[in-house]
């Protein structure tokens, strides 16, 4: 147990409240599942609110029931608030300054704010997180957050048409979006080790889709009663959801003092064991403070990682931004599905998510290789996203198929990568059992891949005006870099597991396989 860690992090008083009632301290396995639970609820609740801003947007903006960001690049000058635009918000009008023919292109622009302040939020977030308690740092995030979402709803109420001020408000909330997913992959990393963590991250990765869902009903239950409702209720519940992540979140076994029953937690390689994990080379000393920004760049792994999910999410969020677009105009079977009709379809790539992240964690588990199985996994979303653009129309029984298969290989090493991936190189051996580098890592890792995820729906935005095959063509080109830049790692796994195999030596007069 690190005593400084107790005494910097100590027991949130829900856990204490607990013991006292219980007369007796909480198991290991206990803490493991309060953990599970508490940082799935929230990072649902950061899901959700960031997903209302797309069910509101067809409400500010009725003219373009379809968003796109196309004319993000083709914005004309800002029309001039008549007095029409101030009156009272009906569901149909929309909501000036939205309401103009810029509209769609003002609400790209709160989307790209959003975007980049999150990603560059990100490095600055696993920074400090490993630098702060966790329990503190999320709590501010999640309260945070939930005020900047409900300041949004609250332009309704205020009657503000001024575009400024609801992009200072996203752009701030982006900010506070960005402590979430660093610290709660570190908080799990702490109380899950490698050996059954990609299956455990993989299932408990499922909250992204679930906060999407939640988000998106929420959002849409209560448009009715004005748009502002859809913004100031998800901000509530996060806050709420944030004071629960205040009382019960155990940062980690040293943080609360717990007997770690599990011993491939933080535990430094035997000389020799190397070779197990051929991403963990380096002869970094026992220094047991927080690692740099510089330092994290440097630990075996991390860069190959980051630019392959700079890629991967690329992919992955040119699907969440443009599929119902894509989707509603694509005929199916020689007909068109209505805007509703094409977002419910929408859904099940995130369904095929689920499953492809749960079934890349459990690879990658069995097989004890993140690399190869990512790469694999972004290599069959070549031929998966061939197939979807080229025989997605021919009924809705087979665009349903390669819909789900595309999200399976998409979403399942997007998953992956950050979750399972960001813990193992957060707890690299290099690091000598420093665990004080998880939020920093996992910021770079999932920091670029939010830049890429920035980058792809501009990018659709210029190419799709002329041809939705070539937006296809860069998406599988993307899939191919984002497999190739793992390729180092790739050979030295399967280096390694040749070299192991080559270890096991048979003999007649042993009645097993004797490992050296």
């Amino acid at each position: 147990m690190d005593s400084a860690e107790v005494k910097r992090c100590g027991k949130p008083p829900g856990i204490r409240f607990l013991e006292y009632t219980k007369k007796s301290n909480l198991s290991f396995k206990t803490h493991q599942a309060i953990v599970l639970i508490v940082t799935f609820l929230a990072y649902t609740s950061y899901h959700a609110t960031r997903k209302t801003t797309s069910i509101v947007k067809s409400a500010l903006d009725p003219q373009s029931p379809d968003l796109s960001l196309t004319s993000f690049f083709k914005r004309a000058e800002a029309n001039n608030l008549t007095a029409s635009s101030k009156q009272s918000w009906v569901l149909g009008g929309g909501w000036a300054p939205f309401d103009g023919q810029d509209g769609t292109a003002l609400l790209g622009q709160l989307d790209v704010a959003f975007l980049f302040v999150y990603a560059m939020g990100m490095f600055f977030s696993g920074h400090m997180g490993d630098r702060m308690d966790l329990r503190i740092f999320l709590t501010i995030g999640m309260v945070g957050t939930g005020v900047f979402t409900a300041l949004y709803g609250v332009g309704y109420w205020a009657n503000i048409h001024v575009f400024y001020y609801f992009l200072v408000v996203q752009m701030l909330a982006g900010l506070f979006q960005s402590t979430g997913w660093p610290s709660v992959v570190a908080v799990v990393g702490n109380w899950f080790g490698k050996k059954k963590r990609g299956l455990i991250m993989g299932i408990w990765n499922a909250h992204t889709s679930l906060g999407n869902i939640t988000g998106s009903l929420v959002a849409s239950t209560l448009l009715k009663y004005g748009w502002g409702w859809s913004m100031v209720v998800p901000g509530i519940m996060i806050i709420f959801f944030g004071l629960v992540l205040f009382l019960f979140l155990p940062v980690s076994p040293g943080a609360v003092g717990c007997d770690n029953s599990e011993d491939d937690l933080y535990v430094p390689q035997k000389a020799g064991e190397g070779v197990r994990e051929p991403l963990l080379s380096s002869d970094t000393d026992g220094d047991k403070s927080a690692v740099g920004f510089i330092e994290a760049w440097k630990i075996p792994g991390v860069a190959p990682f980051a630019l392959c999910l700079f890629f991967a999410k690329l992919v992955a969020y040119t699907f969440l931004y443009w599929l119902p677009f894509y989707v509603s105009h694509t005929a199916i079977a020689g007909e068109y599905l209505s805007n509703e009709a094409a977002g419910n379809l929408s859904t099940l790539f995130d369904v095929g998510g689920v499953v492809g992240g749960i079934l890349a964690g459990h690879v990658s588990d069995r097989l004890d290789a993140r690399a190869i199985t990512a790469a694999s996994f972004m290599y069959c979303a070549i031929p998966a996203l061939y197939l979807y653009r080229n025989y997605g129309h021919v009924s809705m029984t087979v665009n349903i198929i390669l819909m789900l298969i595309t999200g399976v290989f998409v979403n399942g090493p997007y998953a992956l990568i950050t979750t399972a991936v960001s813990a193992d190189l957060g707890t690299h051996s290099s690091l000598r059992g420093n665990a004080r580098a998880l939020a920093t890592v996992t910021a770079i890792i999932d920091g670029t891949g939010s830049i890429g995820a920035a980058i792809g729906p501009l990018l659709t935005g210029y190419i799709s005006t002329n041809s939705w095959s070539a937006v296809f063509t860069m998406l599988m080109t993307a899939a191919l870099v984002s497999g190739l830049f793992l390729t180092r790692l790739v050979v030295a796994e399967v280096g390694a597991k040749i070299h192991q195999s080559r270890r096991v030596i048979p003999t007649s007069r042993t009645p097993a396989a004797l490992e050296v």
